[in-house]
């Protein structure tokens, strides 16, 4: 809103109207959205993935009215429907349903679960995330395909490229980089030092598309994740050690994101034991390492 002191001004205007577009689209969300989107239509046009128009729209149109109406009952400004596009692009790409009616549920949890899911002025968990493993458990007519991607390197290389930049343009290098090295880490001890496999079965568990999107676009959502550079590390490693056990010892599909769901309470205790800066937006704009 431009201040009226500077309506008499139209110069004044111009100028202030500019600056407030400038800092608008320095969001990192439109980057995220863009990349997601884009990994969206390489699926569907170069990997066959079949993905039906009302499935998408009934996951849309879902999460844009559950986050308008949220953010009107809340006084929170309607910009923040560009959170529920991400989340949007997060269950189309991860999650699989014959029924349009089960993308609709996912969608009213993850986007409803922002507003309902709260300790502290902050939502815990990370919504596309509680979305997809709520709408699992409900309805058993969901699941998470991890093999829709393949193992094409130069789609890998783009999502890990990508997700570097939307990273660091949040700030969240202290829960991706501890997450996959970790993870990383126990893979190749367990793979090839303790079981003597090759190292391509290694690389055939660590390159793949669902754990990309997972280390870059799902573990580093900065709303929901410790306020303390510190607590975010610790988070990150506990996610990795309980997704290795999860996925070798128990079998578990696509275990980092049950990983994430699981221990996204923590967030509450590492909230009151290490005391940070809350995260917001327009922090992320002006300072993305705050």
């Amino acid at each position: 809103m431009v201040p009226v002191a500077l309506l008499s001004n139209p110069l004044a205007v111009r100028v202030s109207v500019l600056k407030q577009l400038k800092t608008e689209l320095q969001d990192a969300r439109y980057l995220q959205i863009a990349y997601l989107a884009s990994f969206l239509c390489y699926g569907i046009y170069q990997l066959g993935w079949e993905i039906k128009a009302d499935n998408f729209i009934t996951t849309l149109s879902v999460a844009v009215v559950t986050q308008l109406a949220g953010a009107y009952f809340t006084k929170q400004p309607y910009s923040s429907v560009k959170s529920a596009l991400i989340t949007v692009m997060g269950l189309t790409l991860l999650m699989r349903s014959q029924e349009a009616w089960v993308y609709g549920l996912a969608a009213l949890l993850a986007v409803g679960s922002k507003f309902i899911v709260r300790f502290n002025g902050k939502h815990i968990v990370n919504p596309a995330n509680f979305g997809i493993i709520a709408t699992i458990l409900l309805t058993g007519e969901a699941w998470i395909s991890p093999g829709q991607w393949g193992n094409q390197q130069a789609l890998l290389f783009m999502i890990g490229a990508a997700g570097l930049m939307v990273v660091f343009k949040v700030g969240r290098f202290d829960l991706a980089l501890p997450f996959l090295f970790t993870f990383a880490g126990l893979e190749f001890y367990r793979t090839v030092m303790y079981q003597g496999w090759p190292v391509d079965f290694f690389w055939h568990k660590i390159l793949n598309g669902s754990l990309m999107l997972f280390t870059f676009f799902m573990i580093t959502e900065p709303k929901s994740t410790p306020n303390h550079k510190a607590g975010r590390i610790v988070f990150a490693i506990a996610v990795a050690a309980l997704s290795f056990w999860l996925g070798n010892f128990k079998f578990v599909n696509v275990a980092p994101v049950w990983a994430l769901f699981i221990l996204s309470p923590l967030t509450i205790v590492f909230d009151k034991v290490l005391k940070g800066e809350k995260f917001q937006w327009h922090q992320a704009i002006i300072n993305p390492n705050k």
